[in-house]
């Protein structure tokens, strides 16, 4: 509901500063730039500021209740398997399409391209030689998540290495996760207010007017995000699972939601782990330790928006893009959505690194610059279902999947415990 009065009051408000612009500036100052903002932003910190914590945390308490050394590496080999195995689907899926529809095909190159300043991405050897943080309060503070995570792995292998003699120190980390868990809890009951302010904000600036080529690559892109939800994580969620995946998004929709509104996967992470085990039924410990790392590097969104994006600017310059291009745009796209870093527009910096390693002009960027903001959105939600689905999965194989959860009911056994 909160979305839905959003979105009616947006619109609205897009049509009456279009109608009176002599209204728009202080419009734009005190409500759209002014209030909506202040309201969108805060709910966005609330949530942000327990992103880190969080994630440190459960990931921790998640590999500490792996039980064994064993257990651990095979966990962890299924979920680094089906996320950067669906990765590299999702953005084969969004290249096939784009060349099928040609989004692209038959513009006229624009006289002038402002493209903005998409950034520097990082090559692959910087990001591996930036891994393990020098500095653990820095890179906390920075929330330089792919550091965070490398700690929390380092903490939780060491306490499953301790063996018995962890006890303590694992009781203390379930006990901050509850208290973290809980603090979540408060913050959602703030999500109507907050979905509203920023939906409404989206809407209000830019309004529903997209017409010509970025109306088609607008609906290339989210056909490839659909076809990708309803094959590859049906299949999933059907086929490893053995789950009925209708059911699934239902109970999964609250995550859905958040990350919709937000564009953050960072952001929507507390309540994609209070969905997985409170709604779904995914044990703590694979949910703790598949969705903080997911929603780090399981991009699958951001990967079919760098396919359709390439594809789609490409078209437009008039330049080919054979079989060679295809693999290295697979591999790229997919190593650089392992690299990219869950908060709104960010996806934008790694479409550079695309677009630099095939050969196409990086201005390319500024034709898709304009609508990557209600996109976003749409893929971020994608972005986060793949981690649900993957954990879900892993669940599933590793036997600590509550069913009678996702049907509705309450656990017909406690979570399993850090000693298991």
């Amino acid at each position: 509901m909160g979305m839905a009065w959003g979105a009616a009051t947006g619109l609205l408000l897009h049509a009456v500063r279009a109608r009176w612009p002599a209204i728009a500036p202080a419009m734009d100052r005190h409500v759209i730039g002014g209030m909506f903002d202040a309201v969108g932003r805060l709910f966005l910190s609330a949530i942000q500021l327990l992103v880190v914590p969080l994630a440190l945390v459960s990931l921790s308490v998640g590999m500490a209740g792996a039980g064994s050394v064993r257990r651990l590496g095979r966990i962890g080999a299924r979920v680094m398997g089906l996320y950067v195995g669906t990765t590299a689907v999702a953005v084969s899926l969004a290249l096939l399409l784009a060349h099928v529809v040609g989004p692209g095909r038959g513009a006229s190159r624009p006289a002038a391209v402002t493209a903005g300043q998409p950034g520097s991405a990082p090559s692959a050897w910087e990001m591996l030689g930036g891994l393990v943080p020098p500095n653990p309060v820095r890179a906390m503070a920075e929330g330089n998540m792919l550091q965070v995570i490398v700690l929390a792995l380092l903490v939780g292998a060491a306490l499953v290495q301790m063996g018995t003699r962890s006890g303590r120190l694992r009781e203390r980390l379930e006990d901050w996760n509850d208290l973290l868990l809980a603090m979540v809890g408060l913050v959602m009951r703030a999500a109507p207010v907050g979905v509203f302010a920023l939906i409404a904000r989206v809407l209000a600036a830019q309004g529903p007017a997209v017409a010509g080529r970025l109306l088609a690559y607008m609906g290339t892109l989210l056909a490839a995000l659909a076809l990708h939800v309803a094959i590859v994580y049906g299949t999933l969620i059907r086929g490893l699972a053995k789950l009925p995946f209708g059911l699934f998004l239902r109970r999964f929709r609250e995550a859905l939601l958040v990350a919709f509104s937000t564009s953050s996967s960072n952001a929507t992470l507390p309540v994609t782990l209070d969905v997985l085990q409170n709604r779904v039924g995914v044990s703590r410990s694979i949910a703790a330790f598949a969705v903080p790392l997911g929603a780090t590097i399981n991009m699958d969104g951001t990967a079919i928006m760098q396919g359709v994006a390439t594809v789609f600017i490409a078209q437009v310059y008039g330049v080919p893009l054979g079989w060679n291009a295809a693999v290295q745009i697979v591999a790229v796209a997919t190593l650089a959505s392992i690299g990219t870093a869950g908060v709104p527009g960010v996806g934008l910096v790694m479409l550079a690194m695309v677009l630099r390693q095939v050969g196409l002009p990086l201005e390319g960027i500024g034709l898709v610059l304009g609508v990557d903001r209600l996109l976003d959105m749409a893929r971020t939600a994608v972005n986060v279902l793949g981690d649900g689905v993957v954990a879900t999965v892993v669940a599933r194989l590793e036997n600590e999947l509550d069913e009678s959860v996702l049907r509705g009911g309450a656990r017909t056994e406690p979570p399993p415990t850090m000693d298991r």
